[in-house]
This record gives structure tokens, sequence and C-alpha cells, in this order.
């Protein structure tokens, strides 16, 4: 078996035991009815594992990708992006280390926000206002669908709803 075939089956079986995992622990929260706080676990978690068995059944046929004829002779190795990635790590810190006091409306826009604009590649323009109306839609449907939908609080800090 090659290197290729083995890294897909190796990331399938990951996926499907991190899936498994999940829903072993999800089976374990309390019912209250049918859609309750336990519903979006049970669906993340059967999505997970349908996610690896799909990924090892697509590995056991996997074959190494072909070469791009147009591309260089040598593959040219592209480098992590570190500082992305600790401004993210970053960003959600202050994020949850502020979100009680704050509160989700006001933290999840600012931090929508923030994020958008940290994984925009450099060579793109920043949209400001696009990514302002995303994230204010995007905080103001989950705080509703929170609220309203399965009944649950989300801290609101110094907004009083």
């Amino acid at each position: 078996m090659d290197a290729y075939k083995r890294k897909e089956l190796l990331v399938g079986a990951l996926m499907l035991g991190a899936g498994l995992f999940y829903l072993f622990l999800t089976i374990n929260l309390p019912r209250k009815g049918f859609i309750d706080a336990s519903t979006v676990p049970y669906v993340l978690s059967v999505g997970l594992c349908l996610l690896g068995a799909l990924q090892l059944l697509t590995a056991t046929k996997a074959t190494q990708p072909a070469a791009d004829p147009d591309a260089e002779s040598e593959p040219s190795e592209k480098k992590p992006d570190y500082p992305t990635v600790f401004k993210t790590l970053g960003l959600i810190a202050v994020y949850v280390a502020l979100l009680q006091k704050v509160g989700f409306p006001i933290m999840t826009v600012l931090y929508l926000y923030a994020q958008f604009i940290v994984i925009t590649p450099r060579e793109q323009k920043i949209n400001h206002l696009a990514y302002i109306v995303i994230s204010v839609v995007a905080s103001a449907v989950i705080f509703v669908t929170f609220r309203q939908g399965f009944d649950l609080m989300l801290p609101t800090g110094f907004l009083k709803f």
C-alpha cells in the first residue's frame, strides 16, 4: 500500500474514531425532548461518523493523484502561515475571555469581523461592509435560534434582553 493511500485511510479512521467518541459522549447527555440542547451534538457526531465512513470508503479506492503536466518539475513547497494561526488563536482567547462580560451578540459580531479580516488573503482587498453585514446577520440568527428555537440562554452581557 502506498503512502498516499495509507494517509487517506488514517484520516478516515481518525475522523470515524472522533465521531464515535463524540457520539458516545453525546449519548450520556440528558434528554428533555426531541429537540433540546443535545440535538446539535447528535447531528454533529452523526455527521462526523458519516464523513469518516465516506473518507474510508473513498480511501480504499484512492490512487496517487497524477502530477499536473503544466506545473514545474519540482514541487513548490508552500510554507504554513503561522501568523494567521496565532492571530486566530488570540482572537478565540479574547472572544472566550470577554463573552460573559460583553455578551454573545456583540462579541460574536466583533470576533467574526476580525476573523474575516485575518483570513482574507493579502492580495485581496478587504470588503469591510460585507464582513460587517455577514457578522451581524450570523450573530443575530444564531442568538435568536438558540434563544427562541432551543430555549437556551446565551450570555447577553451588559445588553439586558
